[in-house]
């Protein structure tokens, strides 16, 4: 595979434009998780969160966001949290090539 883009130490990375769907997947093969459809569903309402308010949705707003247009059985924190682990709305940015959100310890 090839290297990734620079990134922090957390793996975030450093430029959005370095983003694309393949980024995304190495980003999360890194976590040892493999991106299915319901993945990458969310983890483009969230850019498309992002392009439209300047900033990643907290936990809170990514549910709301989520089950407003995904639906009511992907858009709960218990989904979003087997989908993406213990901190979703962390977890969701860093796959869609996002800075970590000022919310996220």
């Amino acid at each position: 595979m090839n290297a990734l883009p620079p990134q922090d130490p957390e793996g975030f990375l450093l430029h959005r434009e370095d983003w694309t769907l393949t980024v995304a997947r190495a980003l999360a093969a890194e976590d040892d998780r493999t991106l299915t459809p319901d993945h990458e569903a969310v983890i483009l309402l969230v850019q498309a969160f992002y392009d439209r308010y300047g900033i990643a949705p907290n936990n809170r707003a990514l549910v709301r966001a989520v089950k407003t247009t995904l639906g009511p059985e992907q858009g709960s924190s218990m989904a979003l949290m087997k989908l993406f682990g213990g901190t979703p709305a962390k977890t969701v940015a860093k796959y869609a090539g996002l800075a970590k959100p000022p919310h996220c310890l």
